[in-house]
This record gives C-alpha cells, sequence and structure tokens, in this order.
C-alpha cells in the first residue's frame, strides 16, 4: 500500500484520493469481499457543498457543530480522560458522555473536513489526537485512559454494555479523521484496537445498546489496511451460534419491539457482514427487520416512529432526533452493499424532510422530537419522553436541545454524512451521483486521473440537475445516475443533445464514455404531487406503553393523507413567532380532498431561491390544494376524526416543504366527499 503523510496532504487532497484509491484496490483485489459491493464511500472533503447546501452546512459550523464544547461540559470534557461533573459521568470518567461526545466530534470531523475550515480541523484535531495518540502510547481501546475490561459485560455488568455500544462511535470519527488526512498513526490506532476487539455477543432485542455496531468502523478499519487479523476478528464474531440464530429469527419474521435508535444501529449489522461471508442470509435478515418496521411504524417523514420506543404510526407520534442521523447511515450502508435506487430515495426523503424539521432555522438551537403534526407545544403528562424526561422539554428549541444530550451531539452527523454520500466511487473505476443537491465532487477514475464534476443544482426545489465533466485529460469511465422510483418521466442530455436513458434493475442510468473537460450533463427528473393516504394505528401492546393512557388506543384507524412532490412532504404551515411559539389563532382546521381530480388540480408555484437559505417559510416552491375547513378538536387520544369529513365548503390551502416548518399539519384528516369523487371515477 502506498501511504500518505500528513505533510504531503495538499489542497487537491493527494492525502484524500491515496486512501479512496486503497480502499478501492483492495475491494477489487483478492483480499476485498466476496460478494463486491456496488458502491465505494469517499472520503470527508472528496466532496464540497455549494449553493443552498453550502448555506446549510456553513450555518452548522457557526451553530451547534462548531461551538458544541461552548455549551455543555459534556462536550468539553468528554474523552479527555478524566472525570467531571455532569449528568451521567461515571468516576473513571466513563458513561454518557462517551456516547454524547462521540457523537458530536464525527459529524465534527466530517464536516472540518468537508468545508476545509481552519478552526473546525483545528478544534477537532485537538479533540481527536489524544484519542489516537493515547491508544498508539498503550491505550488498549479508544477509551484510552482505562483498561479494556471496561468493554466488557462479563468485567463490567453495569456499564460495559453501554461503554461497548458508545466506543463504535468514536471509530466511526477516526475512520473518517484517518480518510480525510491519510495519516498512518490514526490507522494505526484504529488496527491495534480492532485486531483483537472484544465484540460482544449479538442481541435479538432493540434494547440495552449493542456493542457489536462496532462492525461498521471495524470493517472500515480493514479495507483502509488490509490488515488480516482484523477481518479475521469480524468474522469470528458473526459465526458466533447466537448471532446466526438472531439472523434466523428475524428471517422467520420474529422481531419485538424496542427502542428505535437501537433499532436502526442494530438492524444493519447481519447485512455488513453479507459481502464479507457471501452468505444471503444475512443480507435478507437485515431487509425483513427494515421491512418488519416500516409496515407498523412509518411516518411520512422517511422515518419509522421513535418516542423512544417504536410508536406505531400517527400523526402526534414523535421521532427522537438521533434517528435522522442513525437512519440513513443504516440507509447508506445498504446503498453501498446493494447498489439499490430505494436506499438513496429513503436518505433523501429523510435529509430534506426530517432533517431541518428539528434544528432551528440559524442552526443555534434544536429539539429533541419532531412529530408529523405540531400545533403547539403542548405535552401530555403521561406521554413516553426520554429518560429523566422534564416531558415538555422533548419539543422544546434550546441550545442544547434536552437535558439529556444524545440528540444535540447526533444531530451534527446529519449534514456532512448526506454531503458524503452524494457520490460514491464505483468498482469499475467510475463514480455516482447517489444523492443529488449543489455540490463540487473531486476525486479519481480510471488509472488515477483527477476529475471534478460540479452540480449546479437548486434540487430538490427544481426538476434539472446539470453536471460539468472536467477530467485533467481526456478520459473514458462511467458515470451513474440514480434515477429515484418516484420520476416517471427522466431525460438525459450530453452537451445538449438528448440521450437516451437506460436504468439497470437498481435504478440507476451508466453514462459510459471518453469525458472531455466541459463536457455537461444534464438529468431531469420532472416532479408530480402525489398524495399518499394510510390509517393511523394503535401503540405497539408492550410494557413501554401500557401504564400511560396511550394504551387505551387499541383500537385506533384515523384515515390520514400526505402530499409528497418529488423527495418532499409538504405541510400546512403554521407561522412561528420563533420556533417555540406558534402565531395564535392560526387555520388548521381542515380535512384533504384526496381526489384524483383535486390532485391534477394542483398548483405549483415556484420562485428564486433566496440569497440565503435556511428553511424560511417562504419556500421556493409550494402547492396549491383542495380541502374543506371543519371544527377539529385534536385530543391526545383522537389526534385525527376517527372517520373522513362530510361538512366544510370547498377551500384551497398553499402548502409548503415540511423541512421549512416548526409548527405544522402534514397528516390531513380526509374529506369524504373527495373520497366519493374518486370512486365515482
Amino acid at each position: 500500500m502506498v501511504w500518505a503523510r500528513a505533510d504531503e496532504q495538499s489542497s487537491d487532497g493527494a492525502a484524500r484520493d491515496a486512501v479512496a484509491n486503497d480502499v478501492r484496490a483492495l475491494v477489487a483485489g483478492q483480499k476485498g469481499p466476496k460478494v463486491k459491493p456496488h458502491f465505494i464511500p469517499l472520503p470527508p472533503g472528496a466532496v464540497r457543498p455549494t449553493g443552498w447546501l453550502n448555506d446549510w452546512a456553513r450555518d452548522a459550523a457557526a451553530g451547534i457543530t462548531g461551538h458544541l464544547d461552548e455549551r455543555a461540559d459534556v462536550f468539553k470534557h468528554g474523552y479527555k480522560g478524566y472525570s467531571f461533573e455532569a449528568r451521567g459521568v461515571k468516576a473513571n470518567g466513563t458513561g454518557w458522555p462517551l456516547e454524547q461526545c462521540a457523537y458530536w466530534l464525527d459529524g465534527l470531523v466530517r464536516l472540518a473536513y468537508i468545508l476545509d475550515d481552519p478552526q473546525l480541523i483545528a478544534k477537532a484535531r485537538a479533540r481527536l489526537d489524544p484519542v489516537v495518540d493515547g491508544v498508539n502510547r498503550g491505550g488498549e481501546s479508544f477509551v484510552y485512559w482505562q483498561p479494556r475490561s471496561i468493554l466488557s459485560v462479563e468485567m463490567d455488568k453495569a456499564n460495559g454494555v453501554f461503554n461497548n455500544w458508545a466506543h463504535s462511535h468514536m471509530g466511526r470519527a477516526l475512520v473518517a479523521y484517518y480518510q480525510a488526512t491519510g495519516e498512518r498513526r490514526i490507522l494505526d490506532a484504529l488496527v491495534k484496537v480492532y485486531r483483537d476487539y472484544p465484540l460482544p455477543e449479538f442481541s435479538a432485542r432493540f434494547y440495552p445498546v449493542n456493542g457489536m455496531v462496532n462492525l461498521d468502523p471495524m470493517l472500515e478499519t480493514y479495507m483502509m489496511s488490509g490488515n488480516e487479523k482484523v477481518l479475521a476478528n469480524a468474522l469470528a464474531a458473526v459465526r458466533r451460534p447466537g448471532f446466526q440464530e438472531i439472523v434466523a429469527q428475524w428471517n422467520r419474521g420474529e422481531l419485538v419491539h424496542g427502542h428505535t435508535v437501537i433499532f436502526y444501529e442494530n438492524a444493519r449489522v447481519p447485512a455488513l457482514m453479507y459481502p464479507w461471508t457471501g452468505d444471503g442470509k444475512l443480507l435478507e435478515a437485515t431487509r425483513t427487520a427494515l421491512d418488519w418496521a416500516e409496515r407498523g411504524h412509518a411516518l411520512p417523514i422517511g422515518l419509522v416512529s421513535g418516542e423512544e420506543y417504536l410508536a406505531g404510526i400517527g400523526s402526534t407520534r414523535n421521532v427522537e432526533t438521533c434517528n435522522v442521523a442513525a437512519g440513513p447511515w443504516t440507509f447508506g450502508w445498504m446503498l453501498r452493499i446493494t447498489g439499490e435506487r430505494q436506499w438513496a430515495d429513503r436518505m433523501e426523503r429523510v435529509f430534506f424532510n426530517a432533517g431541518p424539521a428539528p434544528i432551528a432555522r440559524d442552526f443555534e438551537t434544536m429539539s429533541y422530537y419532531q412529530c408529523a403534526n405540531r400545533l403547539s407545544m403542548s405535552l401530555p403528562a403521561d406521554r413516553p419522553g426520554c429518560p429523566g424526561n422534564a416531558l415538555g422539554d422533548s419539543y422544546r428549541f434550546t441550545p442544547i436541545g434536552h437535558p439529556v444530550l444524545c440528540c444535540v451531539g447526533n444531530c451534527n452527523r446529519v449534514v456532512p454524512n448526506y454531503i458524503m454520500d452524494m457520490w460514491m466511487a464505483t468498482a469499475d473505476r467510475g463514480v455516482a451521483a447517489t444523492l443529488y443537491g449543489p455540490c463540487r465532487l473531486r476525486a479519481q477514475v480510471a488509472d488515477r486521473v483527477p476529475v471534478e464534476i460540479e452540480s449546479e443544482t437548486s434540487y430538490p426545489f427544481e426538476e434539472a440537475i446539470r453536471l460539468t465533466v472536467r477530467p485533467a485529460k481526456k478520459t473514458e469511465f462511467p458515470i451513474y445516475l440514480r434515477i429515484p422510483a418516484w420520476c416517471r418521466q427522466p431525460a438525459l442530455e450530453v452537451n445538449g443533445h438528448s440521450v437516451a436513458l437506460k436504468k439497470d434493475s437498481h435504478g440507476f442510468a451508466k453514462l459510459q464514455r471518453s469525458w472531455t473537460s466541459g463536457d455537461r450533463v444534464t438529468l431531469r427528473l420532472p416532479m408530480r404531487v402525489e398524495v399518499i393516504q394510510g390509517c393511523e394505528t394503535p401503540f405497539p401492546r408492550d410494557g413501554y406503553f401500557k401504564p400511560r393512557s396511550l394504551s387505551k388506543l387499541t383500537d385506533i384507524h384515523n384515515p390520514f393523507a400526505s402530499v409528497n412532490y418529488g423527495p418532499l412532504l409538504f405541510a400546512l404551515p403554521i407561522t412561528d413567532e420563533n420556533p417555540n411559539e406558534p402565531v395564535k389563532d392560526a387555520a388548521f382546521n381542515y380535512a384533504l380532498d384526496v381526489s384524483a381530480a383535486a390532485t391534477r388540480g394542483a398548483r405549483v408555484l415556484r420562485q428564486p431561491l433566496p440569497a440565503h437559505w435556511s428553511w424560511q417559510l417562504d419556500a421556493p416552491v409550494k402547492l396549491q390544494l383542495s380541502a374543506r375547513p371543519f371544527d377539529w378538536q385534536p385530543a391526545e387520544l383522537q389526534p385525527l376524526p376517527p372517520t373522513t369529513i362530510k361538512d366544510g365548503k370547498p377551500a384551497t390551502i398553499t402548502l409548503v416543504p415540511y423541512g421549512c416548518t416548526k409548527f405544522r399539519v402534514s397528516m390531513f384528516p380526509v374529506a369524504e366527499s373527495s373520497i366519493h369523487d374518486a370512486a365515482k371515477k
């Protein structure tokens, strides 16, 4: 392998390219996986945001991501090797801060190198270097000041499970740090820890946390180093009888409700090992788990409910902000492994909808929960919150989000992870446009030829994506373009000439040609208004919800309708004075006309993006649809009407993207007259 030293780094990303080429070479070689992944991730900095996406990333850097250590001692002192006074800190400096601080550092280091921001880079280095140096000077794990026994359930029954889980998140941060810099000492630390790391037994339950999620950074470490002990360690863990039995259980559909963050983290674990074993049952176990959750708990924002446990389908069911990071992380691995567009489609839906909703428009405050219909700040007294929750705080936007600091740490991963996954490398020495938005790619293709690809677009607020391809010399290589499942009539042009668009079985169109600097590709993804209907469901019948009044909701089938336009969910906005205060007496009492005629008659209103984009209510795309006002009095035990609405004169309502709102209705009551109209047709 060819290693790049820190002093060899330059603005053209030589060290970054060296790491990416090493990974691609291993994947393609004899030491690579038995089943080759369809896509290979690129390091932080290979993709840089432009346009509105750069606005959002810069706001993150200026807000929570860049300054979280100034807001709470957990982030100021975490991973420094000593104890301090904060909620959940153990006498040896372990406990909750290991998890919460690692979340933040993972997002911080990725955003720092994506933006090439000297201040963020300096802050990330100052916090991650002691971990790297601590391991290289004799530390047995990333919790370098403690013996490795603190990770063992047998040795530390009280804390070992949690410490092992938290360790995995620091592993992700160090993987990103090495990918961005190519510094050998970082990889040395990763290899030292993961070549004989004590992976615990896997668990079929989604509570408590489980350290098998260390497989993520462990496998990345192997692909970057080629150290066979690392891979052997991972393979040994999944050959255990207990692991194989869990895979069989999941494939039989035997899953139980549990904590949603743990569900998203654990669900991908079998699939992670599919490429290395060739055992299709592992991939199917993950598919089965994800499909099971979608059937019973999916919300229109692209995630399943979680408060904190999987909570069924409902307009006031909450989603913990940690899941906005955890869900797409799992979807991203499935995209890499399978090459299927559905996983990228899901990632976009989460990012454009669930992503901005719990973050203030200036990225200075955030909330623990979001829900599809947020009409006020109220939260019923017996509604599940989070551990030790002051219940009303779960919706409140504050500089740290909530006294439990997991979500304010995890929210910093959302923006950089999306940016990094917008482009991926392919084993045939090309690149794939996997997620869309304004950005600039710098990578190497073919026989290590540098290429820059500029993506000029306001997507998802417009339908056209314009790519300018600039290889260092005329070079033949493939570019893969994802065609979203919601798009019925995509169109493709190369240098102004229409090109036949042929999708492969996974939903990607391949452009294989000899590229010259300045070649232009235009992909058009026409969007349409789509109304999705469903019913609210009862809360799961398990011990977590049973003690509360929610257990009375045993026969709930309230109808609802939601409105999509391309990857965007739309909502009726309730104007806010600030993220914690809606305007008084705002009208929200509408039932949506879901007839085919009403959908066809929907109006799309467009205006230019503002000079600075911060998810404001005055959005560049709005929809006008037919609805009927009625006397709606939402209650905890009856959030939506139990039947369709007969009354009310026709009216027109204007909807905006869900992500632009802080108070809204996005799961609408349904007007009965529209159902009759649809039936007649």
